[in-house]
């Protein structure tokens, strides 16, 4: 009795404190939280399909569009002229750049030009009763001689003979002569050939001027050429006459340049083709970096939005009842920073601008709401 009382103790107390034991684990588990929803705040815009131009960014270089490397063809000592021979110096339109001093080859031409008066002079009395026709002609050009001017043209034989009589007389020998000295003698003075300004200034005043010396470098000032390099792909896109838009480095000013050429190769290294832009504006400069905006296509029916806002560059967020979907769409152009989409129905409201962990069925307020 004793004993069955002893077991029926120890199975009560076993049984108690299993209970108290379950009673305390229960008492420290904490409620479930309510799950509350969240609703994300976004930026939305309404797609209206338009046609977006295409643009192929390029940067580079200005370069002169008119430039001369000014060489001596004689040589000479290098005399002063009414402005210095310095970078930056202007020049107009038939101004003297450079004079080399000539003085002992103009006596030589002023000597070959007396010799050449002479020898028609000598003539003179045969012309006379031989080919009385012609002298008249022949007296006026001796009478408007003038041994300080280039040597005029000589007059015009009337008859065969009359011509082999003066060839006979080394009349044409000397002419040329002259003429050939006359062509050199102009080689003293070189003018500018149109306005612009002196870049690159490799003498002065004083100094011996060697025959096929490098003098500087004269640029037309105002007109420029910047020749980018462009992708092969878009190569049957661009066109002579095309206009484009140029920047400067800090986009503070814009100018308007125009296509004129479009090379026909196409570089093997880098698949690109080169154009060259040519814009005029005084305001530019010689070596100015800017940046400019080729429009090569246009798209039409279609949108222009920020390649962030691409899921794996083939799908779209749109905003539906409050709800995040995603729209598959076809990107037909990508840029650095934005891509052109079509088939995007219009008034299909998109989020427009990126929004960190999102996902499809995520709950959205528009943020004009």
């Amino acid at each position: 009795m004793r004993t069955a009382l002893r077991i029926v103790l120890g199975l009560l107390i076993i049984l108690g404190a299993a209970y108290g034991a379950y009673s305390i684990f229960n008492s420290k588990k904490k409620p479930k939280p309510k799950i509350k929803k969240e609703v994300k705040i976004v930026q939305v815009d309404t797609v209206k399909n338009t046609t977006v131009p295409i643009i192929i960014p390029a940067q580079g270089n200005l370069q002169a569009k008119d430039r001369i490397e000014l060489y001596a063809e004689v040589s000479g000592v290098f005399k002063p002229v009414n402005k210095l021979f310095r970078t930056g110096q202007e020049y107009k339109a038939g101004e003297t750049i450079i004079l080399i001093d000539n003085t002992e080859f103009y006596a030589q031409v002023q000597s070959l030009r007396s010799s050449l008066n002479n020898q028609i002079t000598a003539l003179m009395p045969d012309l006379r009763l031989d080919y009385p026709e012609s002298f008249q002609q022949w007296q006026d050009y001796l009478n408007n001689w003038n041994i300080n001017a280039a040597t005029a043209a000589l007059p015009e034989p009337k008859s065969d003979k009359e011509k082999y009589y003066i060839t006979g007389r080394n009349i044409y020998t000397t002419y040329y002569n002259i003429k050939n000295l006359e062509q050199r003698l102009g080689k003293y003075r070189i003018r500018a050939p149109f306005t612009g300004t002196l870049t690159e200034a490799n003498v002065t005043e004083g100094t011996l001027v060697r025959n096929g010396q490098l003098l500087g470098e004269f640029i037309k000032s105002g007109t420029y050429e910047l020749p980018v390099a462009v992708s092969s792909e878009f190569a049957d896109l661009l066109k002579v006459g095309g206009k484009v838009v140029l920047e400067n480095v800090t986009r503070t000013k814009t100018y308007t340049g125009t296509i004129t050429r479009i090379n026909a190769k196409i570089d093997q290294a880098s698949q690109t083709i080169d154009a060259i832009i040519e814009v005029s504006d005084a305001d530019l400069k010689e070596g100015m970096f800017v940046q400019a905006q080729l429009e090569a296509e246009k798209i039409d029916q279609a949108i222009e939005i920020s390649r962030s806002l691409l899921q794996n560059d083939k799908a779209l967020f749109t905003v539906q009842d409050s709800v995040l979907k995603l729209m598959e769409v076809n990107p037909v152009y990508f840029s650095d920073k934005t891509a052109v989409i079509k088939d995007v129905p219009d008034n299909t409201v998109i989020i427009s601008k990126s929004l960190p962990g999102a996902y499809e069925g995520m709950l959205v307020k528009p943020e004009e709401e």
